[in-house]
C-alpha cells in the first residue's frame, strides 16, 4: 500500500481523525469510502463537508473512492458544505442512505481532519457497525481497487436537498 498510515491510531473512537499533514492524508479518505461502501453494501450515499479548504481535498477523494468501490456502482450525492443536521436531513430525504461528513479544525498550528460515517438510519457508525471492518480492510491492504467506467458509480451535486439549519 502506498503511503500507509497507523490505522489503529487514525481509525478509532467512531471516526477517522489525524493531523494533516502527518498522521492522515487525502488517500485515506478514498480508502475509507471504498471500504465503507463494500462493508455497508451501499448503492447510494450522501457526503458533506465543513467548507474548510483542506477538507475540500479530502471530500473530493472520499467521493471518488465511494464511486470506485468494486461493482457497487455507488451513487454519491455531494451536498458540499453542510452541517450534521443538513446531512442527516438529506440522508432521510434520499430514502435512508448512509452518509459521511468530513471536517477540519485548526488546532495550535496544525490541522486535524476528521471523517465521520453514518449508517442508513442516520446513526454514527461504531466499531461494531462498520469501523472495525473498514480499519481491518485498510490495515490488510484490502482496499477495493478502482473499477472500469462501466462498473463505477457517479457523483451528483445535491445541494438542493439542504434545508436551512
Amino acid at each position: 500500500m502506498l503511503n500507509p498510515i497507523d490505522t489503529a491510531a487514525v481509525i478509532r473512537d467512531g471516526r477517522a481523525a489525524g493531523s494533516f499533514p502527518g498522521e492522515i492524508h487525502e488517500g485515506v479518505a478514498w480508502w475509507i469510502a471504498a471500504c465503507y461502501v463494500v462493508v455497508s453494501r451501499a448503492g447510494q450515499m450522501a457526503v458533506a463537508h465543513d467548507g474548510h479548504p483542506t477538507t475540500a481535498a479530502f471530500h473530493d477523494r472520499f467521493c471518488r473512492g465511494a464511486i470506485n468501490a468494486q461493482h457497487y456502482r455507488c451513487q454519491v450525492c455531494d451536498l458540499g458544505p453542510a452541517d450534521e443536521a443538513q446531512l442527516l436531513h438529506a440522508m432521510r430525504t434520499l430514502g435512508g442512505v448512509p452518509g459521511a461528513r468530513l471536517t477540519t479544525a485548526d488546532e495550535g498550528g496544525r490541522q486535524a481532519v476528521t471523517i465521520r460515517l453514518y449508517d442508513a438510519g442516520g446513526q454514527p457508525v461504531t466499531e461494531e457497525s462498520g469501523w472495525a471492518a473498514v480499519r481491518s480492510k485498510i490495515a490488510r491492504g484490502q482496499v477495493p481497487i478502482p473499477v472500469n467506467d462501466h462498473a463505477k458509480g457517479r457523483i451528483t451535486e445535491c445541494r438542493d436537498l439542504l434545508e436551512a439549519p
